[in-house]
């Protein structure tokens, strides 16, 4: 996964309602056709850091198979975020575009 995606990611997916991390991580695998895959070892720590920052908030519940687990639920400030970041997404990737397609 490109650096600095991750985060832009998760907020996208949690658009769409609240999610737990393993069903985050599914569904960013889903909708990039298994390109794209959300590794343990770096989603819970940007999920932590997104609490920190008030982009997100967590509720305690069940999984689908009964296990505990907690629910991320995209905030207003998150929903900000998502339109900063993808702006600068579609920027950067615009330039990368310029210079591939002149170099």
């Amino acid at each position: 996964m490109p650096p600095g995606t991750l985060a832009l990611l998760i907020l996208r997916v949690l658009r769409s309602g609240p999610l737990h991390g393993y069903a985050i991580a599914q569904r960013i695998r889903q909708l990039s056709d298994a390109v794209l895959e959300a590794e343990e070892g770096s989603l819970y720590p940007t999920l932590q850091r997104m609490l920190l920052e008030g982009w997100v908030t967590a509720r305690p519940g069940l999984s689908d198979t009964g296990r505990r687990v907690r629910f991320y639920t995209l905030t207003p400030d998150g929903a900000k975020q998502l339109k900063r970041e993808l702006a600068e997404y579609e920027q950067v990737s615009a330039a990368i575009q310029a210079i591939l397609r002149t170099a």
